[in-house]
């Protein structure tokens, strides 16, 4: 009896494991990704120069710290790239209130805030 339920607490930690694991490779930079691409694909630059979110497009991209970014234009795309400090998001582009009640959660690209020169996601 204790055989066995040393050997079912044994796979489900095998299990457990390789689930986390599988989880963590879809972040490889240090962003909130999706697919690989930071922001859900939308562009950094145009949340401080449009009136509105806006998709990138792989065409125009580039990587940060490991996480890569797309850009509507090649103008925004350079501007980040000069100074991607100005256009990163607060916490890792993870939603500024989960992040405030203590976990990382999903954030929706659309609903955001600039706060003294800041994007934060929510």
């Amino acid at each position: 009896m204790i055989r066995k339920n040393r050997w079912i607490v044994m796979k489900m930690s095998s299990l457990i494991l390789l689930l986390f694991g599988w989880m963590t490779l879809g972040q490889a930079g240090q962003f909130n990704e999706q697919d690989h691409v930071a922001l859900k694909g939308y562009d950094p630059v145009a949340y401080f120069t449009q009136p509105h979110p806006v998709k990138g497009s792989p065409r125009f991209s580039a990587d940060y710290l490991g996480s890569t970014f797309y850009f509507s234009t090649k103008t925004n795309r350079d501007s980040f790239t000069a100074h991607p400090e100005r256009f990163i998001p607060q916490y890792a582009g993870y939603c500024a209130f989960g992040v405030a009640k203590g976990y990382k959660g999903v954030i929706d690209p659309e609903s955001f805030t600039i706060v003294d020169g800041k994007l934060y996601l929510n």
